[in-house]
C-alpha cells in the first residue's frame, strides 16, 4: 500500500497531517508514506518536524511544478490558483498513490483533473466553531478524521460524515507540539502577564482592519503587560512587507513581539505562553483552552452573536465592541476568569476529548489503514 500526504496549503495545516504520517510509517511498516510539498522550505520544514519521530522512515517529494512557480510562491506567499495548479502538474505522482491524505478541502479538485483511483482522506487542521469547518464539500471525501464530539455531532447532523466513514479523537498538533515543549525557551525576561494578540484572517470576521493598529498602540505605551501579536499566518502571507513594516516600527520594545508568520506562531509556542488570549474567530482559541486561561473577545463587526454555535468560544470570556479603555477590559477579563473556567474546561474536553497529554494519532493512523484495507 502507498499513499500520499501532500501539504499544499499553508504551514500551519502541516502540523495536524504530518504526525500522522509519521505514525502510519513508525505503525505500519507495509505502507510506503510519501510526504509532498510545492517549495523547498515548507519540505525543509516537515523534515525538521519530522525528526520529532526518528522511527518513521518517510519519503519527502518536491512536486513538479515550475521553477518560476516555486519562486513566487517562496518570495511572495501562497494562493489558491497556485495550489490548483501545482495539483494539475502533479496529476500523473497522485494518480500512483492508493489514498491521498489532506489537511485541506482544495484537493478534491483532483478528481476532476482524472485523479480518480486513490481514496481522499481528511485530517482537517483547526476545531474552531464556525460553519467553514462544517462545510458540505467535505461530504466529499471517502473518510474524515474529527476532533471530537462537538464537531462530530455538527456533522452529522449536516450529512457530511457517516458511520464507518470517519474516526473521532484526532488532534494530531498537540503530539507534535507536546514532542517539541521540552525545547521551548521563555517569551520575555521579565514577570509581566503576557497577552497574545492573534486576529484572524478575513477582513469580514477579523478585528484587525478595525482595531488592531489601536490595540498595538496601546500596548506599546503601557507598562503593564507583555504582548505578543502573532496573527492568523494567512493574515501577511500574500501581504508580508505589511507585517515586516509592523514588526520595524515596535521591534524595539523589548516588551513586545511581532510575529507576522514564522514557525512559532504555527507550532503553540504563543499559546502555551501567554496569560490571556486577545482574539475574535480564529481556531486557535480552542488550542489555546486546552490550558484554561483567560480570554478577551473582540467583536470589531457588531455581530449578533448570542445563541449562534459558529460563535460557541465567545462564552468563555468577556466580549467587547470596542477596545476604549482596554486596560481595564484585560483587567476584568483576568479578574473574572473564574467564572469561565468549568465552561472552558467542558469546551475543550467536547472539542478535543483530551487535554493534549495523551497521543491521538497513533490511532488515527491505525483507523486509515484499517479502513483503506476493508476499501481494497
Amino acid at each position: 500500500m502507498k499513499v500520499a500526504f501532500p501539504l499544499i496549503g499553508q504551514r500551519h495545516q502541516t502540523l495536524h497531517a504530518l504526525p500522522i504520517a509519521l505514525e502510519v510509517s513508525a505503525r505500519h511498516p507495509d505502507v510506503a508514506v510519501h510526504v509532498s510539498c510545492l517549495t523547498v522550505s515548507h519540505l525543509e520544514l516537515a523534515r525538521s518536524l519530522a525528526t520529532l519521530y526518528p522511527e518513521a522512515r518517510v519519503q519527502f517529494d518536491l512536486l513538479p511544478i515550475s521553477p518560476k512557480l516555486r519562486r513566487r510562491i517562496e518570495l511572495h506567499g501562497l494562493r489558491v490558483v497556485d495550489r490548483l495548479i501545482g495539483l494539475f502538474a502533479s496529476r500523473h505522482y497522485f494518480r500512483t498513490f492508493d489514498a491521498i491524505i489532506v489537511p485541506e478541502a482544495t484537493s478534491l479538485q483532483l478528481r476532476h483533473m482524472a485523479v480518480r483511483r486513490p481514496k481522499m482522506i481528511w485530517t482537517g487542521h483547526g476545531a474552531g466553531d464556525r460553519a467553514i469547518g462544517f462545510a458540505r464539500h467535505l461530504g466529499k471525501f471517502d473518510f474524515l478524521l474529527v476532533p471530537g464530539r462537538k464537531v462530530e455531532q455538527r456533522m452529522l447532523e449536516k450529512g457530511i460524515i457517516r458511520p464507518g466513514a470517519y474516526h473521532r479523537g484526532t488532534y494530531a498538533k498537540f503530539d507534535l507540539v507536546r514532542r517539541m515543549d521540552a525545547k521551548r525557551p521563555k517569551l520575555f525576561n521579565n514577570n509581566r502577564p503576557t497577552i497574545l494578540y492573534n486576529p484572524h484572517f478575513l477582513r469580514r470576521l477579523s478585528s484587525w482592519p478595525e482595531m488592531g493598529h489601536q490595540i498595538l498602540q496601546f500596548f506599546a505605551t503601557q507598562d503593564r503587560y507583555n504582548l505578543v501579536f502573532a496573527p492568523h499566518f494567512r493574515l501577511f502571507d500574500n501581504h508580508r512587507e505589511e507585517g515586516e513594516a509592523l514588526r520595524r516600527q515596535y521591534g524595539h520594545l523589548s516588551h513586545m513581539l511581532i510575529d507576522p508568520g514564522s514557525h512559532r506562531s504555527i507550532d503553540m509556542t504563543y499559546t502555551m505562553g501567554a496569560d490571556l488570549y486577545l482574539g475574535d474567530v480564529s481556531s486557535q482559541v480552542a488550542e489555546f483552552m486546552i490550558r484554561p486561561r483567560p480570554c478577551l473577545f473582540l467583536n470589531a463587526h457588531h455581530v449578533k452573536w448570542h445563541g449562534n454555535p459558529d460563535y460557541q468560544f465567545w462564552t468563555l470570556g468577556p466580549v467587547t465592541e470596542n477596545v476604549s479603555d482596554l486596560g481595564s477590559k484585560i483587567e476584568n477579563a483576568f479578574e473574572t476568569h473564574p467564572r469561565f473556567l468549568e465552561a472552558q474546561r467542558q469546551y475543550v474536553l467536547e472539542t478535543f476529548e483530551t487535554l493534549g497529554d495523551e497521543p491521538t494519532a497513533p490511532a488515527a493512523a491505525d483507523a486509515i489503514v484499517d479502513f483503506l484495507k476493508r476499501a481494497a
